[in-house]
């Protein structure tokens, strides 16, 4: 026997509470509180600007490896400097990977929903996007980034001594290198908490979702 509260009983003949009517100026205060995630939308074509920036430094960087490093002396090319101009494309590319998940995820988000169903190029992520989403996957492209500019160290300070070694005007140490390595390590812990968190978050959501889901029943 399902229970039902005297409120909700029309035996009883209580009509259902009705909501009290919302003062016009709070209204009007949230109306305005609503309309000022607008004021975020230049901050994100903002972003839309360094995009551009980071395309020109890509293809100057590329063309210093095309006609410096390959083609400068092609009978003496260096792979450690391939490898270098190669590895700053990467993080060129990576960063430019970032602030697109932060333009079409962040404006998604806390600006006003992008009307992308049934595009072809509708990234996958973007149809369960939100905040907590967001940050993790935010945190692992700064892992990502991190990670290049970990390698890139590796490759230069390959025969350093105990007094450090210098490398393109770049003064390389060992307690330099070793603090590199325990930002990287807190950067990897961040993600995982986050992704902890937002695992969590998630569970926590669904069991209330469930509860709220399943029957009632009388003792």
């Amino acid at each position: 026997m399902t229970s039902t509260s005297p409120l909700q009983n029309p035996e009883h003949g209580i009509a259902p509470l009705e909501a009290t009517p919302r003062n016009p100026w709070a209204r009007s205060i949230g109306s305005l509180i609503f309309v000022s995630r607008w004021l975020q939308a230049p901050l994100y074509l903002g972003l839309i600007v360094a995009q551009v920036v980071y395309v020109v430094v890509f293809m100057v960087e590329l063309w210093h490896l095309i006609a410096e490093d390959v083609f400068g002396d092609i009978t003496h090319i260096d792979e450690a400097t391939i490898m270098l101009t190669v590895l700053g494309l990467i993080d060129v590319v990576m960063i430019a990977n970032l602030l697109i998940m932060v333009i079409i995820g962040g404006y998604e988000t806390f600006v006003s929903r992008i009307d992308t169903d049934g595009h072809p190029d509708q990234p996958e992520w973007l149809s369960h996007v939100n905040a907590n989403v967001l940050k993790v996957k935010l945190a692992m492209a700064i892992i990502g980034i991190s990670s290049i500019h970990l390698l890139k160290t590796f490759i230069e300070v390959g025969g350093m001594g105990e007094g450090g070694i210098s490398t393109d005007g770049e003064k390389y140490t060992p307690t330099g290198v070793l603090w590199q390595v325990v930002i990287h390590c807190v950067f990897i812990f961040s993600a995982l908490a986050l992704a902890w968190i937002d695992k969590m978050s998630q569970s926590t959501a669904k069991a209330a979702h469930d509860a709220a889901q399943s029957p009632a029943h009388a003792i």
